[in-house]
């Protein structure tokens, strides 16, 4: 035998042993890791993170949780050209080989075997890129190749191709947290997939390979030679001709940062619900792609912020210019980018803008703002503070503008006049952040449903939600809760209790003397008066006079923690510490007929399929529904206190009685419990309906509803300022105060810093509501009182008072102090 031959034989059997030895190694390998293969079925049900979305009752967006940026999308919704630029960069032969691309898988050994490379190009599929996202990690290993292909070929036998090219397009990363074509579609351009030009699609299927180095935004320079080799590989396939190559080729890089608009602000509420949603369904809310709906009425909720925002601003022009918020040392520095480098990583806070003052003129100043714009202010820009902008800032201070933009005067239909177009122009403001904060909330007061929460100025600056998180005395517009527990206790608007100095002692010898705002005394008078002019004297002798126990059982039925209610009689001042979402809850109380709601927010949840899985049914209140205070209903009875028995009517009633209808209320509803007679909410709303007709609230008349009623309330050192009040079936509650419990000035009383808030957000809230009675409840006579509070027979002058039948006879017992100077001076009493 020759050598040649000897030599071919040899070769020849250890090609054949090589191959058996790599068979042999294979099936090892195979029957090693097929066993730790995962179960590709689970793809057909795989949840992809997708964030969770919250929107305000009209289906407006408001908020979007989720690191991830991913919109899953069907294959059918992808564009027949973005499929082919992702198939030309990454799997020419995608719809032509069985997962593993076997020419690819050759071309990588020869690579392998060739060049000192450890790692090289070619060889992964789009299935096996699949199957690496899913299954596998990034680890580079013959093993984890081996099971990528293995994974691979068994997804090609269970699902279609189509299934595995809407996974990959759903799960590979684009860079800048977005995930999913979809998502980068809408990051990057701003536009759904099917306004995608021919450029952005193949800018979109260059990303994948180097999403963070090598998207158009963060090196759009590499970004376009990979667009450009992404087009040539589409021409060579014939996906497209040559002209659209050139025509795509020539468009300049124009990516940029696009977030998903969000069209209602409410930052504070979203906050809510994403806390909401965490408790209720797991840590992972944020991932499973849920859609919140809330109770949010967006009109509502953008006059409640603007309310917010001009109210601080009115307050805090009334205390003049503090100054520059900083200032910094600008040397010569004059390029725009070394200037607003001082403005980095300041926020907008509200409407106000941070800027830097760059010089001064004759009564002028030039800012710049963080954006690069430059703005002359002229002297109409710091109007408010009686000065030039010039003479209030020099080169080199922070401040704040504010952005003004024209409104259009009304002709006599009540249509907007179209400005000139100077005076269309923006125009800003010199301003300063408030050093006060402020915080509203508004309920339907039959459901509890919140239609606008504002938690403080700015979001960005602070996220303590004032509304439910702080705790604050209410003052004076606490004393509607007294009295209603007075009212039980068989008072009524016309009692007599007296304004007169008086003086508690404890049993150690220390002394307390309430005093009234106003500080004098104005003797004998009726509760209804004593509300309307807030007068604390009365409120405590009242207190007094009912128990200290007993009020505060009482008023816990309005939703106030009894813990949380001041054992004493500085309760009556409103000394308890509380929180103005309670305020607002117990206020709805005396506007829906004495039922107790609770606020809620969430209204609907659906998974990302559509699917409802939570759906809010709350308890409402039924006016007229008949459910009268004192029947067999879950709550009538609470602490042992029956609220409101109401007993047949007497036997020489006096006057008109009330015939309240009972009304059915719906057949599936849940009836909210009652926390006081509907009677004593009667009086209590008549009352403060004369708070805003002649008492401490008449600003409140420039509504001109006669439905509107409220109270103010202010404490020691104004340090709150309070409106509570109601409207159609709207009740709203305003707080103003400082964070540090510092004062708000001299005389900044609830009726003069939070009332206007309160008026200038109702005025949008109860546009086109009807006006809502307060017709009085059965079991209720209408009687004439004279000024000492005796009985008068009808038609014989006085005030009208409607009172609870059970009420007159004791009003025939009443107490007549003469003329008011000869009223009682100085009492003492035990505190205790």
């Amino acid at each position: 035998m020759s050598r040649f031959r000897r030599w071919l034989r040899w070769t020849l059997v250890a090609f054949l042993g090589a191959v058996v030895l790599g068979v042999l190694g294979l099936t090892l390998l195979y029957f090693l890791i097929a066993p730790k293969l995962p179960d590709v079925d689970a793809l057909r049900h795989v949840e992809l993170q997708e964030p969770m979305y919250v929107y305000a009752r009209d289906g407006r967006l408001m908020a979007l949780f989720g690191e991830t940026r991913r919109y899953p999308i069907d294959i059918e919704r992808v564009p027949p050209k973005l499929k082919q630029s992702f198939i030309a960069i990454e799997d020419a032969r995608f719809y032509e080989h069985h997962g593993v691309d076997y020419k690819g898988v050759a071309r990588a050994v020869w690579l392998l075997a060739t060049t000192n490379d450890k790692r090289v190009p070619g060889g992964s599929t789009i299935t096996q890129q699949v199957a690496r996202q899913f299954f596998l990690s990034s680890e580079y290993s013959y093993t984890r190749k081996l099971a990528e292909m293995m994974l691979a070929m068994r997804m090609e036998n269970e699902l279609t191709k189509d299934e595995i090219f809407e996974l990959y397009l759903n799960k590979s990363f684009f860079g800048n947290r977005a995930y999913g074509v979809a998502a980068a579609s809408e990051f990057y351009y701003g536009k759904s997939l099917d306004q995608l030009s021919l450029d952005e699609m193949a800018t979109l299927a260059s990303i994948p390979k180097f999403p963070s180095s090598g998207n158009p935004i963060t090196n759009p320079e590499r970004a376009k030679l990979r667009r450009d080799y992404v087009l040539q590989r589409m021409r060579e396939l014939g996906f497209i001709g040559v002209a659209e190559e050139r025509a795509a080729v020539s468009v300049p890089m124009h990516a940029t940062p696009h977030e998903r608009p969000v069209e209602v602000y409410a930052p504070y509420v979203a906050e809510m619900v994403r806390q909401a949603m965490v408790a209720k369904f797991g840590g992972d809310v944020l991932t499973k792609g849920y859609h919140v709906t809330t109770t949010i009425d967006p009109t509502l909720q953008v006059a409640a912020d603007q309310a917010i925002r001009d109210g601080l601003a009115t307050y805090d022009h009334r205390h003049g210019w503090r100054g520059a918020e900083k200032q910094v040392d600008l040397g010569t520095e004059s390029s725009p980018d070394a200037l607003r480098a001082h403005l980095r990583g300041m926020s907008v806070q509200g409407d106000l803008w941070p800027a830097l003052v760059t010089g001064t003129g004759a009564g002028t100043a030039t800012v710049l703002l963080g954006d690069g714009t430059s703005l002359e202010l002229g002297a109409s820009a710091s109007t408010w503070t009686g000065k030039s902008p010039s003479a209030l800032v020099k080169r080199g201070d922070i401040v704040r503008v504010r952005r003004i933009v024209p409104k259009p005067a009304l002709d006599k239909d009540g249509k907007p006049v179209a400005l000139a177009a100077a005076d269309a122009k923006p125009k800003f403001e010199l301003d300063q952040l408030p050093r006060a904060q402020s915080t509203l909330i508004s309920l339907d007061a039959d459901t509890g449903a919140l239609r606008a929460l504002v938690g403080g100025f700015s979001f960005a600056s602070n996220k303590f939600n004032r509304a439910t998180q702080s705790r604050r005395q209410p003052g004076s517009s606490f004393k509607p809760f007294l009295y209603a527990a007075a009212f039980e206790r068989g008072f009524n608007p016309a009692s007599i209790v007296l304004d007169a100095p008086v003086v508690f002692k404890d049993r150690v010898g220390h002394t307390w003397r309430p005093q009234n705002d106003t500080g004098d005394f104005k003797g004998p008078m009726r509760l209804r008066e004593a509300l309307v002019q807030s007068r604390n004297l009365v409120s405590v002798r009242l207190l007094d006079a009912i128990g200290v126990d007993y009020a505060r059982k009482y008023i816990s039925h309005f939703g106030f923690p009894i813990d949380q209610l001041v054992p004493n009689l500085s309760m009556s001042l409103g000394a308890s510490s509380l929180k103005p979402i309670d305020v607002a809850r117990g206020y709805a109380v005396f506007a829906n007929g004495g039922y107790l709601v609770n606020p809620w927010f969430v209204d609907e949840v659906k998974d990302r399929n559509g699917t409802v899985i939570f759906k809010e049914k709350p308890p409402i209140a039924c006016r007229g529904c008949g459910q009268r205070a004192g029947q067999e209903t879950a709550s009538s009875v609470v602490d042992g206190f029956d609220l409101g028995n109401a007993p047949a009517p007497v036997a020489k009633p006096a006057g008109d009685k009330a015939q309240a209808k009972p009304t059915a209320p719906p057949p599936d509803a849940v009836l909210a419990p009652r926390a006081i007679d509907e009677r004593v909410a009667y009086q209590l709303v008549s009352m403060m309906r004369d708070v805003v007709q002649r008492g401490t609230g008449t600003a409140a008349k420039v509504l001109g509803r006669e439905d509107v009623g409220g109270k103010t309330g202010s404490t020691n050192d104004h340090r709150d300022a309070w409106f509570s009040g109601f409207g159609g079936n709207m009740v709203t509650t305003v707080w103003v105060g400082r964070d540090k419990f510092e004062s708000l000035g001299y005389r900044e009383y609830g009726g003069k810093a939070a009332l206007p808030i309160w008026i200038d957000y109702m005025r949008v809230a109860l546009k086109d509501r009807p006006i809502m009675a307060n017709d009085p409840p059965d079991g209720m006579v209408k009687v004439s009182v004279g000024a000492g509070g005796q009985l008068l027979p009808e038609g014989n002058g006085g005030i009208v008072e409607w009172v609870k039948n059970e009420d007159l006879e004791k009003m025939e017992n009443y107490v007549d102090y003469g003329p008011e100077d000869t009223a009682p001076s100085e009492e003492a009493f035990d505190i205790f």
